[in-house]
Parts: C-alpha cells; structure tokens; sequence
C-alpha cells in the first residue's frame, strides 16, 4: 500500500515538472519568443557603418592628384576584452606598439562604451596578425585614407585631411562637403568574439563623394616646383613661389611654394609649411607695378608710347624723400623706362596723373581686391585709398611701395597684358560655368606695354634671363626691399620676375617670387628671372605651343655662305 501510494507521488511530480517544462517551454517559445530573440540579438547582431570613400582629385587631364585607398583600424569592446585573462592584452599590445599597461588603462576608461579605437589605419599584415590572436572583442573596421601621388609638389594646392578622412587644408578644406561620400549601414551577426560573420541586411547604401577635376597640370606643375625649389637652394633663399596661368581664360596651371612638406607623411609639417604664399601671403610688388603705373599714364591722354621723361641726374626730391636710380639714366621714353626699370621715371609718371586715375588702374587690375579663386584663406591685398595719399606716396606707388599684393594677383594683372587688356579671374576647378571677365586697359594699351616689356626681356633690359630660345618673351623683374618691425630692412629682399609667352599670341603668364635671397645675387633679373627661363623652355615645348621667333632660314644661309667664303 505504501509502495503503491509512493509510485503515484514519484509519478504526479514528474507529470507536475513534465507540465512545468512543457508551460515553460510554451513560454520562451511563444509567449516571449519575440523579447529573448531580441535579447539574443542585442548581443549578437550589430548595426556597422558602412565608410563611403572620399571623392577622388585629378588635374585638368584626368590624372590623380589625391586618392583615398581601403584600410583597416582595430577596435575593442572593453567590456568583453577585459572580462579575458590579460595575456591576451599583452600580445596585442605588442603588435600595436603599445604599453599594455596603457592599453589596459585604456579600456578601464572606457569600460562603459561598447566601442573604442585601439589603433587606426593600419596595413594588412598587421591588421590580419590582430586577428589571428582571437582577443575577445577586438575587430577590424574598414576605413578609407588619403594618398597623395604628387607629395611635396602639389601639397600647397591640395591640402590634406585628418585621420577620420576630413579635410583640413587647401582644397581639400575647400570642397570638402563636395568630396566627402554618405556612409551606408548594415546589420551583421557577430561572434563571440567580437568577429562578423555573417552579414544580415543591408540598411543603406554608402554614397561614394564626388570627384573634383582641377585646373592644374601636373606636367607643369613638376616643372615649376624643381625650378623655384632648385632656386631657393641655390641662393639660400627664406621661401619663394610661383604661379603659371592659362593667358586665354585664367586657368591656374601650376601654383607652388617652398618650402613644402609631404602630405602623405604629416611628420614632415613644420611650422608655416602649410602655408600656400601664392594666395596668403602680402608682398609689395616693387618694380613689376610699374606696367599698370604705364597704363594709367597711357589711358590718361597725357602721354604716349613715344613721350620723355627726363631722369637726370639719377635722383629726385619728393618732399624730405629721395627717389633713386641705380645709375644716370637721363631723357628716356616710357620703352626705356620699364627695359631700365627706372623708378624716376615711374614716380613722374605717378605723380603727373591724378591719384583717382592711378588708384583706378591699380584697382581695375585686380590689386587690393581678393581674386575670387576660392583658395581658403586668400588674403585680398591692400590698396589705401587715394583721398589720403601723400605726394611721396603716390610716387613711391609708381615703382611698387606702399600696396601690398599677393602672388596670384600679380599673374592675373599680367594677364590682362596678355589678353589685350581684358583679365580672367583666376580658376582653380574645372567648371563648365562662364568665365569672369572683364576689360582693365584698351586693347592699344595692351600692345603698347607688349612691346614694352619684350624689350625688358631682349639684351637692352633688365630681364634678359628670362628669355627663351625660339621664342618671343615679355615680363618685367622686380626687386623689392621688404618691411622689417616697420622699416626698410638694409639687405633683405624680394626677388620677383613677372612674364608670358609667346609674346606674339601669350598663352602662359607666370610669376616668380624669391623671398630673401642670400648672396651677392639678389635682384630679381638675376634670381627670379632664370626660373621663368628654365621653366617656360619645358613649358611651351610640352604645350607644343609653336615657336615665334626663329631665325630667318634665309639670313641663316647668307651667314653660311659669308663664313664658307
């Protein structure tokens, strides 16, 4: 009877757990299936980002000048790391160069975020070594870096971005909402360790950012950056920069500065390095104003091409200063004036039109006004107004003191010289938006100062070294004293040589500034020029842009002929 009445106490406790587990299971399968699923899933599924790469740079050939290529950052989740014996901390320390002390402190810190950088933007090898070590919690993310093919060469104009691929400097900077892509999302089931393995769904698409197409030459810009670089070593110079335009409609087709640095290795970034002089940077422009000083002298009806100027004796009063030449020139026309680079000269003929014409012309060609390029951080120049010039102003204006100008807005005057008076603004991104353009001078005048400032460059001026064989040349050299704590610094300079060619038909304006060149050698014939020289020979040959001024094949042939004789 006991034995009988046990079986049934045994048997009704295995039906009561039998329904026990039956309710339970009926439970977790049914009644709560959709909060354990989402239990399971808040520990298993993730929602990743998905990076969009940036949009790439190429110059006006399709070249690349900037691109962003694949690579992999390593992360953790602190909470699943540091739940793991510390061996495993100390081998991944190890691999990432790291103290593991500091990499432990470091996920202590951040214990309660789900997930931390370790290290970011590492290469292959070592990205797929961190895995192999199977640290709870740690995983690779995909992320995009930036390389720059050209290095040093085109840093000046690009820029660069920081680590989370943003821009910071230059163009980069500038357009940055235009090249930076959306990122996309997916859900992805993970391991226990941290690791993807399957990926679930695709939430959105990652938009790659869009590309950017610029004006600049690579060939050219090459050939700009050896020659100034090769220049400022030569001479020992602080900096130097220059600026090649397209003559026909403003496109910039090299801009360099040194000293540069190496975008693709930020170690190299010292102080102003970044800095892109060509758009920042004030100068006073020295003799390379005196062509406009020409144009408000032409376009005022009081000269012409032909007038004289009498610059004897070599000097001239202007109140308590004195204007100097470097020798006697005595009565000279206005071809001689700016071949000889005569600041006499040029402060006559400042101070003989009415300061509203001279402040007009100036201002007509761009100086003391910002370019428009864009550039972040271009500086617009200074330009007083004339109401409150002196009279030693005005004349010291005519040679090229007391404005200040930045390189890029001395190249787009000079166009105006090349494109019979009518000047481009500068452009610095292809676009299929019309040009800015508008008339600084009267197609005369510009042929007039032409002609003028070929001679400037033949052996009677003072830019001989800018010639180039075959080819018709015009420009005009500048030697500047520079502003030191408000004074005139006795043997501080700038050298600056300011050009196009072929003369016949321009089609490059360049300008050429060395900022203190050591030596003997400082003037900007001697310094500046030859740059122009060496880099226009490769320029107008690579353009295949026709020589203008061969020998005559006939006069050739007599000169034989006399020599056979």
């Amino acid at each position: 009877m006991v034995s009988h009445w046990r079986r049934r106490v045994v048997l009704g406790a295995f039906a009561l757990a039998f329904v026990a587990v039956l309710v339970r299971a009926v439970d977790l399968q049914v009644v709560q299936q959709d909060f354990l699923q989402g239990q399971g899933d808040a520990r298993h599924l993730r929602v990743v980002s998905l990076p969009a790469h940036r949009g790439m740079i190429v110059d006006r050939h399709g070249e690349p000048m900037a691109v962003s290529t694949p690579v992999d950052s390593v992360w953790a989740n602190p909470r699943e790391t540091l739940s793991h014996p510390e061996q495993h901390l100390v081998a991944l320390a190890q691999l990432l160069e790291m103290n593991p002390q500091d990499l432990h402190q470091r996920l202590l810190n951040r214990a309660e975020r789900e997930f931390v950088y370790l290290r970011r933007h590492v290469n292959p090898d070592l990205g797929a070594q961190v895995m192999a070590l199977r640290v709870p919690g740690v995983a690779l993310q995909r992320e995009y870096r930036r390389y720059y093919p050209m290095g040093e060469v085109s840093a000046h104009v690009l820029g660069f971005t920081n680590i989370d691929d943003r821009g910071q400097e230059g163009l980069e900077l500038a357009y940055n909402d235009w090249l930076t892509g959306e990122p996309g999302a997916k859900r992805v089931l993970r391991d226990r360790l941290g690791r993807v393995i399957r990926d679930v769904e695709n939430i959105r698409p990652a938009r790659p950012g869009q590309d950017l197409a610029l004006t600049i030459d690579q060939r050219l810009q090459y050939l700009a950056y050896r020659e100034l670089k090769a220049a400022v070593q030569a001479h020992g110079a602080r900096a130097g920069s220059a600026v090649i335009m397209d003559a026909r409609n403003g496109d910039v087709l090299a801009m360099v500065n040194q000293p540069s640095y190496n975008p693709n290795n930020r170690g190299t970034l010292r102080g102003d390095s970044a800095r892109n002089r060509t758009v920042t940077d004030l100068i006073e422009p020295g003799s390379t104003i005196k062509p406009f000083t020409v144009v408000a002298a032409l376009e005022s009806g009081q000269f012409q091409k032909e007038s004289l100027l009498q610059t004897s004796p070599g000097r001239m009063r202007v109140g308590r200063h004195t204007v100097t030449d470097i020798r006697n020139y005595g009565l000279i026309d206005l071809t001689t004036m700016i071949s000889k680079s005569s600041n006499v000269g040029a402060s006559k003929l400042a101070l003989a039109v009415e300061p509203q014409q001279l402040w007009e012309t100036f201002y007509r060609a761009g100086f003391g006004r910002s370019t428009g390029s864009g550039f972040p951080g271009e500086a617009g120049g200074n330009l007083r107004d004339f109401l409150h010039w002196r009279d030693v102003e005005r004349a010291t204006m005519g040679f090229g003191y007391g404005l200040s100008i930045t390189p890029l807005q001395l190249a787009q005057a000079y166009g105006a010289i090349a494109n019979e008076g009518v000047m481009f603004m500068p452009r610095l991104v292809m676009s299929d938006a019309p040009r800015e353009a508008y008339r600084v001078m009267s197609p005369h005048t510009a042929h007039s100062l032409m002609h003028m400032l070929e001679v400037a460059v033949s052996r009677e001026g003072t830019g001989i070294r800018a010639s180039v064989e075959g080819y018709r040349v015009a420009g005009k050299t500048g030697t500047a004293r520079k502003l030191v704590d408000g004074h005139y610094a006795k043997g501080v300079y700038l050298a600056l040589f300011a050009g196009m060619a072929p003369a016949s038909d321009p089609r490059l304006v360049m300008v050429v500034i060395i900022d203190e060149p050591g030596g003997d050698q400082y003037f900007g014939g001697q310094v500046a020029a030859p740059v122009f020289g060496a880099v226009m020979r490769d320029a107008l040959r690579l353009m295949d842009i026709p020589p203008d001024n061969l020998p005559d094949l006939q006069s050739v042939a007599r000169e034989n002929e006399d020599a056979a004789a």
